[in-house]
């Protein structure tokens, strides 16, 4: 498999960082990033980004800057030949990243975003996965909150349940709860698949398939449709009452194609949902049915034109955020619950502080980046259009257990 060129000027671009989140993850590189890491910042204006850089700590001044459009080819191609890792925040990708995926898979230049957008990630692995093998890029979709705990969650149950000899993994559960905002960034995303679907219906059935973003469909294993969850339920476990989760219908997938692309190792029989806590007894049943009625009526809002200018009056814009003070305060807690083929029952714990799509986001792209252009032959043995598991795996996980995010196994029974 090739590997990118040693002969880089940069370790690092990246690219969107005069966005809200791209200036999150500046600052988290300039304070994290280990010293003597060369790092540039990406972009459409030059303006701008130097005034992101007179902001940053004074390590970050003399980074350089990058200029290019996100739809001009040539200075998208040269921006990947720069750089052993291109992190990009420019959404939505289905409007503005498959030239810049390309770009990477072509120059053997890995690349890192925060897409959560199903339709984009089929593309791209329809239009980059080959290339990227040839060249050795890694192309990693879902750096974020979408869909970092998810995959490098179920990856550490399932290293866990070998490492006990408990099997594979059978019934897969993730239960969030959480604090914090959504991103002007998500709705627009949210917009633009929508707005796909309207001008061509055939997307509704990648985004609603639970294998959309499988190479093979006919590899997985027949343990039925594994269908997204639509109204309350109870957790068996500790009582309290869910409703589906928001970011499900791409976590879920994202899960599952890291099962694939690793042979299935995880297990034939593998299924995984995910859910949102809405609390206990009766004023829990209740949040979940908000939250079930909220999340139907904000996808219906969106999908028609009358009502979607009406939300777009109320809801973020993108580039919007909330303060530094509420970002502080924000949290997410994450429980992993997974039967095993062995009978015994394992559970992984994934939390951070901070506001799950802004500060911890920032701290997750920030150390996959660093992860892809500074960790080399620690990395998996893997080239093409991936996840964050078959990327990074543990390598990624213990970078974020040093950054103060929380991943720990145990056994239930």
């Amino acid at each position: 498999m090739a590997t990118p060129a040693p002969s880089r000027t940069h370790d690092l671009v990246l690219y969107g960082a005069s966005g809200f989140v791209g200036k999150l993850t500046a600052k988290y590189l300039a304070e994290s990033a280990p010293p003597g890491t060369k790092i540039a910042l990406g972009g459409r204006s030059k303006a701008k980004l130097e005034a992101v850089r007179s902001e940053l700590p004074a390590v970050a001044r003399d980074w350089p800057i990058v200029i290019a459009d996100s739809q001009d080819d040539a200075a998208l191609a040269k921006l990947a030949a720069s750089t052993t890792v291109v992190v990009t925040t420019v959404g939505p990708y289905q409007r503005y990243g498959l030239p810049l995926v390309k770009a990477c898979a072509d120059a053997g230049t890995h690349y890192a975003d925060l897409t959560g957008e199903v339709l984009f990630m089929r593309q791209s692995i329809d239009a980059a996965n080959a290339r990227a093998k040839e060249t050795g890029a890694r192309i990693v979709h879902t750096c974020g909150f979408d869909s970092i705990p998810s995959d490098l969650g179920v990856l550490t149950a399932y290293e866990y349940a070998q490492e006990i000899g408990a099997g594979t993994l059978e019934d897969v559960t993730f239960v969030v709860s959480m604090s914090g905002g959504i991103s002007g960034g998500t709705i627009d995303s949210m917009r633009a698949q929508l707005e796909q679907v309207a001008a061509d219906k055939s997307h509704a059935k990648t985004i609603f398939s639970p294998y959309s973003l499988t190479d093979d469909r006919e590899s997985e294993p027949d343990v039925g449709k594994q269908p997204d969850p639509k109204g309350v339920s109870k957790d068996p476990d500790s009582g309290a009452w869910l409703a589906p989760f928001v970011m499900s219908q791409v976590n879920t997938r994202v899960v599952r194609r890291s099962n694939a692309l690793r042979g299935h190792a995880y297990g034939r029989r593998f299924k995984y949902q995910e859910y949102m806590r809405a609390g206990s007894g009766p004023a829990g049943a209740v949040t979940a049915g908000v939250v079930v009625g909220a999340l139907g009526g904000l996808m219906g809002g969106m999908s028609f034109s009358p009502t979607r200018k009406l939300l777009d009056r109320v809801l973020p814009k993108p580039g919007e955020g909330p303060s530094e003070k509420a970002r502080d305060k924000g949290y997410f807690k994450v429980t992993i619950t997974a039967g095993t083929s062995s009978g015994k029952k394992v559970r992984v714990k994934v939390k951070a502080s901070g506001d799950p799509g802004y500060k911890a986001t920032a701290v997750m792209l920030g150390e996959a980046g660093l992860s892809l252009a500074l960790d080399g032959d620690a990395l998996p043995d893997a080239a093409g259009v991936l996840t964050p598991a078959t990327a990074m795996g543990n390598v990624l996980t213990d970078r974020l257990r040093a950054a103060g995010q929380t991943y720990d196994a145990e056994t239930v029974l």
